[in-house]
């Protein structure tokens, strides 16, 4: 520790104040004016001339001022100290006695510490440095606060296939292949299906004045699990009972030796309703119900039924709903072709044809077929849709619904408003509560109009931290939809016909013509045709 910086040191001439001005070595800071004249004004010196101690301050050498009187008292050294914003260090700076003006000792410095609440962090090796080589007007840090150590998420690690890949082979010729579809993720008895890594909630830190800082908070997981699984002894891992297949819905494991009807469901066996997959091997007849909570596969048709399912619906040979036919899948859709049915699907859905139906897809809608046609009813998804004919020569009312809904937009564009405006609130309202926080640690006493205002901007920081929470999630989810909608686009392969009506995002329009491989997107706030 050596003295790099500038500093000043007051001897007396009776009552008269001389100022000894040291120069600072290479690499060091000069004297700061405002500070020698503020400790003057603290030991009541008066200065005579102004311009005589400016010039010798800006000197650059070193120099001795007479400056006035003063009570002719020596005085000892002192310390002033400085605390961080964020109380995690204690910064103090020295300054010279008078020339026979006695030194601090340790008791000294850790009794000013300790006055003003330092309790943690002090560097009593830093303090017996500078006590063995005194250095003035130069920051020292004495004591420093610990940061939290901050732990992590709880996670959990899964030793199979959570999102297989669906959709049906496409061949060379154009036909697609609905028979050869990987739907099944396998698994033997014994088999690991996962491991729960479990959450590190870190360490706790201090501050200089003992007060705990916290790690940042950790979310915490669990392993949930259906039948056929055993839980290993530690809660950490999890294993399949049987040989059969394994599904996560809903963040839930399921493990089946799947459900299999070997001909079709009717009158033979009743309604279905399955905690796993199930596999039809003929069809489902009419009036009858399917209910999974993982997969349906069908190989034959579907006809005016009902199906649902958490995972995804395959239907090899079509669904023919009679106008009351009704397929909801959480996941994707996948069938021959969709006629005169109602079909909703979470992720995408993909068909041949699909005729006079209501389909609606959170992800796309695909007409696959090489004659694969949209024509009558109406079709939504938020990305995309793509066939090769959309409506009819026979004018067919048949309607294309891609993005996010104006309603949806509306209340997207007022949660992000809300979000912006709560963390403007917060980052005006936190400095001015750390500066009472400083005050209130520091031992002072606030008056009651001040303890007052601090109590309301306090309650004010909670609201909007609250508020920011409680929207967060539900604009986190239209986010992600506005971000499909961004894509959200009309793919004609072949010809689209006059009469079909688009709608993208908040646009709506009527084909007026006949228009042939092309590309319906919104661009510049109206709705526009490109090459395909």
């Amino acid at each position: 520790m050596e003295q790099n910086n500038g500093y000043f040191q007051i001897s007396w001439i009776g009552k008269m104040a001389v100022c000894n001005i040291f120069a600072p070595k290479e690499g060091g800071a000069p004297v700061s004016y405002k500070e020698l004249t503020s400790f003057l004004s603290r030991q009541h010196i008066k200065v005579n001339s102004e311009k005589e101690l400016s010039d010798a301050v800006f000197s650059g050498v070193d120099c001795k001022v007479t400056l006035g009187e003063g009570d002719g008292l020596e005085f000892i050294e002192s310390m002033d100290m400085i605390c961080s914003l964020d109380k995690m260090k204690i910064t103090c700076i020295f300054h010279a006695p008078s020339t026979k003006g006695n030194l601090l000792d340790e008791s000294d410095i850790m009794h000013e510490l300790k006055s003003k609440g330092v309790k943690f962090g002090i560097d009593e090796d830093l303090i017996k440095e500078f006590l063995d080589n005194h250095i003035y007007e130069t920051e020292i840090v004495f004591a420093q606060g610990k940061p939290p150590v901050h732990g992590c998420d709880a996670r959990i690690e899964y030793f199979f296939n959570t999102n297989p890949n669906l959709k049906p082979k496409h061949n060379e010729d154009g036909s697609v292949d609905y028979h050869s579809l990987d739907t099944i993720s396998h698994v033997k008895a014994g088999d690991l299906l996962a491991t729960l890594h479990p959450m590190n909630p870190g360490e706790n830190g201090s501050d200089v004045f003992g007060k705990v800082t916290p790690p940042r908070s950790v979310k915490n997981k669990k392993l949930d699990y259906g039948r056929n699984i055993t839980l290993s002894e530690d809660g950490l891992n999890i294993y399949s009972d049987v040989t059969g297949h394994v599904t996560l819905t809903g963040g839930k494991v399921f493990v089946s030796d799947i459900y299999d009807v070997p001909a079709d469901v009717d009158n033979s066996t009743g309604d279905i309703n399955y905690d796993g997959n199930v596999h039809v091997h003929g069809s489902v007849r009419g009036g009858f119900t399917v209910i999974a909570h993982g997969n349906i596969e069908v190989d034959g048709s579907v006809e005016d039924s009902l199906l649902q399912a958490d995972g995804d619906i395959i239907v090899k040979c079509g669904i023919q709903g009679m106008q009351k036919g009704v397929v909801e899948a959480g996941g994707n859709v996948i069938t021959k072709y969709i006629e005169n049915a109602k079909v909703f699907a979470g992720g995408f859905v993909e068909s041949g044809s699909i005729i006079y139906s209501e389909v609606s897809a959170g992800e796309d809608v695909i007409v696959a077929e090489k004659k694969g046609s949209i024509n009558g009813g109406i079709v939504r998804a938020s990305g995309k849709v793509e066939a090769n004919f959309i409506g009819s020569e026979m004018g067919g009312k048949t309607t294309i619904e891609v993005g996010l809904s104006p309603e949806k937009k509306e209340k997207y564009n007022e949660l992000q408003k809300q979000i912006m405006e709560c963390n403007q609130n917060i980052q005006k309202l936190q400095p001015v509560i750390e500066k009472y926080d400083a005050v209130i640690a520091a031992g002072n006493q606030l008056e009651q109009k001040h303890m007052e205002y601090y109590k309301t901007i306090k309650a004010q920081l909670k609201m909007f931290q609250n508020k920011i929470s409680s929207i967060t999630e539900e604009f986190e989810v239209l986010h992600k939809e506005m971000l499909n909608s961004k894509h959200a686009k009309i793919s004609v392969r072949r010809d689209i016909y006059p009469g079909t009506v688009v709608s993208i995002s908040d646009l709506q329009c009527t084909v007026k013509d006949k228009r042939s491989f092309c590309i319906l997107e919104k661009k510049n706030g109206e709705i526009v045709y490109n090459s395909l």
